[in-house]
């Protein structure tokens, strides 16, 4: 090549150089660039810490879910198997009975003894059973219980100390049972009601109703009673002896055969119909009366 030749394409090569200007950065180009970078980073490392995070959640309820699991059976392992339930856990008294202000309601549910009381309870109706005794321990916690109705079930025995701690009962009512005797009654009863027994003369001990100073109404009817019960207290006003086998009576059965001035004026009723005596035999056995027995006089 020649001289010639070359400043020529020399030459030529200029404009072209011009023609492409130095290299300047678009603002927008530069941060169209970036931004697309940017998001790109963004994007892939938000990509990257939400599939950490769910890594490690995953990670962590695989952890947590055994731990809690075993930190329950752990739990469960080291409580100590309850003891077996008695009957009487199992069937409170006042789901099985109804409980209210005081007063247990226990009627025809057929229980054979008396049920475990609430401490305040002050009344106890469990008539229509199945209950065949009474014991100390029955009411040896239940002090305040002034009215107890054990009306209709089986009771053959009554042990002598049943009644013992009861000092504020005042009714009691053991009607229509099997008894043979008489318990140790509590001694501020004003009200004692045995009718529809089996109760004989011999059951009854002379100071049964000796101290019961408060006693106003006893029911005894309906027994097998050969003799009007001893020391019956003054107190008294209503005395029901009928339908019993009462064959005779003395001048001292109510009234006192060496003080004709006695006058038992609290008496309102005393029935003896239904027995095998005739009471206009014994006149002067109801001199201190003011109103004469119910019974046959002829």
């Amino acid at each position: 090549m020649t001289m010639l030749q070359s400043v020529l394409l020399l030459l030529l090569s200029v404009p072209l150089i011009k023609l492409a200007p130095p290299a300047q950065q678009d603002p927008r180009i530069t941060y169209h660039y970036g931004t697309d970078h940017s998001e790109e980073t963004v994007f892939s490392q938000d990509s990257e810490d939400k599939y950490l995070d769910r890594k490690n959640i995953k990670e962590k309820e695989t952890v947590i879910l055994p731990d809690e699991k075993s930190v329950q059976l752990q739990k469960d392992e080291s409580v100590t198997p309850p003891s077996p339930k008695k009957e009487s856990d199992e069937m409170p008294t006042c789901l099985l009975c109804v409980c209210l202000s005081g007063s247990v309601y226990c009627e025809e549910v057929d229980i054979d003894a008396v049920p475990p009381l609430p401490k305040e309870s002050a009344y106890l109706y469990a008539r229509f059973n199945k209950i065949k005794k009474l014991t100390a321990k029955d009411f040896a916690d239940i002090p305040n219980l002034r009215r107890l109705d054990f009306t209709g079930n089986l009771i053959e025995d009554i042990e002598d100390g049943t009644f013992s701690k009861l000092s504020l009962l005042e009714e009691l009512t053991l009607a229509e049972n099997q008894l043979l005797k008489l318990p140790v009654l509590p001694p501020k009863l004003t009200l004692f009601n045995a009718k529809y027994n089996k109760i004989k003369s011999r059951g009854i001990k002379a100071n049964t109703f000796k101290k019961l100073n408060n006693l106003s109404f006893l029911y005894l009817d309906h027994n097998a009673l050969e003799s009007v019960p001893l020391n019956l207290p003054e107190s008294l006003r209503v005395i029901h002896l009928q339908f019993n086998n009462i064959t005779s009576i003395t001048d001292d059965t109510f009234c006192k055969a060496n003080d004709t001035r006695y006058i038992r004026d609290r008496i309102e009723e005393i029935r003896l119909e239904g027995n095998p005596i005739i009471l206009g035999k014994h006149p002067n056995s109801f001199i201190c009366l003011k109103r004469l027995p119910v019974g046959s006089y002829f």
